[in-house]
């Protein structure tokens, strides 16, 4: 570790009348690159914001070298006061920073920097933050679940930056292999205090075990002492007992250490409610193609799922994971082919998208949908409260509205409503989100003892290689190719990852390729179509975004899956469609324009 950049010393602060920091401490050396890991809710990000200067604690001091630059990157980032994102990302440089790195950087994750900042989707602002934080190449980086939002090659890309930057860096992140490859150092913050491993992420979970099976070992020796002291209490000589007034007070003494003891958090009890056995086939699909408007998005695609399988489907987003997934499992139509589901099917489908969860909903009240004390789980009428303790909510929570929940948490209680459902066709859609590693962990567990059959989209190559037992990958124009195995065996069949570059920071490669091809005689000349779709392409591409925002406004709205599911459903895929035919009209204006450009040059 080189010289301290920012140095926190025994760190308190209290929420709420609960104590969440105790004593932590964090050291950021120059060229430090540190993993801080921790379960949900133990305040990681709460010590992430003291260590940026963003928050006091109660106690505790706070030292940084004064020449330090820090740039810190929010879980939720807000880009209000400024019209467009290359304006929020220029904002964030200081005098004597290179100003063309911010445009360089947006347009390396797929921005072009005249998008509106009141139109970004999640993943969108997620990108346009850390842009801004990189773009000064600071001192101190400190990265809040960086990878929230990315696709897998905008992942793949931003593990490749971060590696090539000196900065010094903490990372708080769910993704394992993202820790993996950029952490030399781990801070474990585990019951208000902290734990530091000198070495990266891939040594820490076997380092923690073992600090946890010593902590048991203690604990259970002063239970044994405890049950000593009380016997002779009991039992012992009367004229002992008043010559040993010190041992008394030392049995008072054991009795308050193990009543003031914070044990380690209990694991949530994650088990899917199994339906029943489905067919031996489960899904059978055959030549299968769906398009909106001139876009393919699934191109005579077939394969047939048996009972058991595991499938994992990654592609950059907008590559059609979701749509094929609804072809598949019969909610929507394909346009040729034929799709045959077997028989006793129970589907169910774990929405991490949030949505389904309204703002004003006591958390009772979304378990059990506002009726009663109990709720079904697996067949089985379970009271809420007992049901709430296996994904770690408090009994004081009950009435907690959903609004004030952490990210992790909520991702719990989206997880406890999914898994009571009986079901043998799991679809999983983006289940990682948010969720500790501890939680994944189980929920890997979960999946390899559930007896139905599993459809996951995951950016998170560390839990597709554990869980998946084929691999769907989108290779582009609707095409979709099964590799055995999870993600690792995919990227060593076909050669390559999901790709470095987000797919719309290649377009103008593209373009100019075309272009170049445009040299032939036979492309010397644009066709008439090739001149109405110039003349007709911008406007199109206007009403398409003004209807994209509009659809995204009406799925923001907190009430509306509440008032009309299937509304909601549809609402969403039209804008999945619009979003793909967005994509395919600039690529295509773009290549027409760089064609017209060489003609007329």
């Amino acid at each position: 570790m080189g010289a301290p950049l920012i140095q926190l010393q025994d760190i308190h602060l209290t929420f709420g009348g609960t104590p969440l920091l105790q004593g932590a401490e964090l050291v950021v050396g120059e060229g430090d690159r540190l993993c801080l890991v921790g379960r949900n809710g133990s305040g990681k990000s709460t010590l992430l914001k003291i260590a940026a200067g963003l928050i006091e604690a109660d106690r505790g001091t706070r030292s940084a070298a004064p020449s330090a630059t820090v740039r810190y990157l929010p879980q939720d980032p807000d880009l209000s006061g400024f019209a467009t994102t290359l304006a929020f990302v220029e904002a964030g440089l200081a005098p004597g920073d290179d100003p063309y790195r911010a445009r360089y950087l947006l347009e390396c994750l797929g921005m072009t920097g005249e998008e509106g900042t009141d139109r970004l989707s999640g993943g969108e602002a997620r990108r346009t933050a850390l842009a801004r934080v990189l773009a000064p190449s600071p001192d101190i980086l400190l990265l809040d679940e960086p990878t929230n939002h990315l696709d897998l090659p905008a992942i793949e890309w931003l593990e490749s930056e971060l590696n090539s930057l000196r900065s010094a860096m903490v990372l708080i992140s769910h993704d394992r292999r993202f820790l993996q490859r950029l952490s030399r150092a781990t801070v474990w913050l585990d019951r208000g205090v902290t734990r530091r491993l000198e070495q990266g992420f891939a040594g820490f979970e076997a380092w923690r075990d073992a600090v946890l099976e010593q902590e048991e070992l203690e604990q259970h020796k002063l239970d044994r002492r405890i049950v000593m002291e009380e016997h002779w209490v009991r039992y012992g000589v009367t004229a002992r007992r008043k010559r040993n007034q010190g041992r008394m007070a030392r049995l008072s003494d054991l009795r308050r250490q193990r009543r003031e003891a914070r044990r380690a958090t209990g694991n949530v009890k994650l088990a899917a409610s199994e339906g029943e056995t489905s067919g031996a086939v489960v899904i059978e699909a055959k030549r299968v193609s769906k398009a909106f408007g001139a876009l393919a998005v699934v191109n005579d695609f077939s394969m047939r799922i048996m009972r058991g399988d595991r499938v994992g489907i990654v592609g950059p987003n907008g590559a059609g994971k979701t749509t094929l997934i609804n072809v598949l499992t019969g909610r929507m139509t394909p346009d040729s082919g034929e799709v045959k589901l077997g028989t006793n099917l129970q589907l169910h489908v774990l929405d991490q998208r949030r949505e389904v969860l309204a703002d004003d909903v006591s958390v009772k009240d979304f378990l059990t949908g506002g009726h009663g004390e109990t709720l079904s789980v697996g067949g089985a009428v379970r009271h809420y409260a007992s049901y709430m303790k296996d994904f770690l909510f408090t009994p004081e929570q009950a009435r907690t509205p959903v609004r004030v929940l952490s990210g992790g948490e909520r991702g719990r209680l989206v997880l406890a409503k999914a898994l009571a459902a009986p079901s043998n066709l799991l679809v999983l859609d983006e289940p990682t989100n948010d969720l500790d590693l501890e939680t994944l962990d189980l929920l890997q567990e979960m999946l390899a003892d559930y007896a139905g059959t599993v459809i996951i989209v995951s950016h998170d190559r560390d839990f597709l290689d554990r869980v998946a037992t084929s691999v769907l990958m989108a290779e582009g124009g609707g095409k979709f190719v099964e590799y055995a195995g999870g993600y690792s065996d995919m990227v060593a069949q076909r050669g390559e990852g999901v790709g470095a570059k987000p797919r719309e920071a290649v377009k103008p490669a593209k373009a100019a390729t075309a272009a170049r091809a445009a040299t032939t005689s036979e492309r010397r000349k644009l066709s008439f179509k090739d001149k109405h779709a110039l003349e007709t392409l911008p406007a199109r591409i206007e009403a398409l975004t003004g209807e994209i925002a509009t659809l995204r406004a009406r799925l923001a709205d907190d009430g509306y899956y509440a008032r009309d599911a299937k509304a909601f459903a549809a609402t969403a895929t039209k804008l999945t469609a619009a979003e793909a035919e967005l994509a395919a009209s600039e690529e295509r204006w773009l290549e027409l324009e760089m064609l017209r450009e060489e003609i007329e040059g």
